[in-house]
């Protein structure tokens, strides 16, 4: 049991530093290929942010634990919104001015919607995940054609601030890129075996393993990034690292999962339970970003009233191991 916690742990911190250095890098590779600072903003830092829970579920479902896979890409999503929203927006109230964002939030519905009718028969089948990624892929080229388009935009002009501040030479974007995604590699192997292993002794189900402990590891880069951007004032960032994770975790993370390995005989609770809380919190935040009269804002009080969200959810995990 010491073994498997240690893994979950030294997991963890890999996790956390190995995703940092494959951003920095990506972001700064793309900067010096020319890419515009919007869909460095949109895509690089949105797919770099995700790649955790991409790989862990990858993995978790190459294991046989396809419960696992999904619930590390719902949580990761509650942890995002309830978590890191909630406690961002408690250290410095996020403002969001990007007209990219709040086009990214109803689509984070529609994305969330389309997720709960494909497991609506209590399964995953590659079909199905086949129409998620398809959707990741109509999402990408959307963001593509947005960021060319949208270049005066407010998140461009907060990543332009942030690209500025790397003295990155391109030599070493490119090592830290490669280093940072063969340690993300590693340390998801480490997570899933840690973590299934303690499933399996304590008799815990791999979806609720997969809700809390995995979906907390993995979304802790997004608790760093947008922590560091909301305290330079980059609220743009900090909202948008959050949806377009979001985004991203629902098509690809769910989409790759299932094509690896089809789920069937769902929980319910995934449905009843885990999509609801997700589906809430995304709606609430819709409320919040698009704020009154055009003016979004997450301010304190509504960063209280994400965390207690995200609270009450937990305690809903905890009694129902008990039942």
């Amino acid at each position: 049991m010491t073994l498997f916690i240690l893994a979950i742990l030294v997991g963890f911190v890999l996790l956390i530093w190995s995703a940092d250095r494959f951003v920095d890098g990506a972001a700064v590779s793309a900067k010096y290929a020319g890419i515009p600072s919007l869909l460095i903003g949109m895509i690089v830092v949105g797919f770099g942010t995700s790649a955790p829970e991409m790989l862990v579920s990858a993995m978790a479902a190459a294991d046989g634990s396809p419960e696992l896979a999904l619930g590390n890409a719902l949580g990761s999503n509650i942890v995002n919104i309830g978590l890191i929203l909630g406690i961002t927006a408690l250290i410095a109230p996020i403002a969001v001015h990007s007209n990219i964002v709040k086009k990214e939030l109803p689509l984070l519905l529609v994305v969330s919607v389309l997720f709960a009718l494909l497991i609506f028969d209590g399964g995953l089948s590659r079909f199905d995940a086949g129409v998620l990624l398809l959707g990741f892929f109509s999402f990408m080229g959307w963001s593509i054609y947005s960021g060319l388009k949208s270049k005066n935009d407010s998140l461009a002009t907060d990543v332009e601030q942030e690209l500025n501040v790397q003295t990155m030479s391109l030599k070493a974007a490119i090592v830290w890129l490669v280093v940072g995604l063969v340690v993300l590699i590693i340390s998801s192997r480490l997570l899933v075996w840690g973590a299934v292993s303690i499933a399996e002794i304590m008799g815990i189900s791999d979806l609720i393993i997969g809700l809390t402990i995995v979906a907390l590891g993995t979304s802790l880069p997004e608790l760093a990034a947008s922590i560091a951007a909301a305290r330079k004032g980059e609220h743009d960032i900090a909202i948008g690292n959050v949806i377009g994770s979001n985004i991203f975790n629902i098509l690809a993370v769910t989409g790759i999962a299932g094509m690896i390995a089809p789920a069937d005989n769902l929980s319910p609770d995934l449905l009843s339970r885990d999509w609801l809380a997700m589906f809430s919190l995304s709606i609430f935040l819709l409320i919040f970003a698009y704020g009154h009269r055009g003016i979004g804002r997450v301010n304190r009080a509504e960063g209280i009233g994400l965390l207690l969200i995200f609270i009450a959810y937990n305690a809903w995990l905890f009694f129902s191991i008990y039942q």
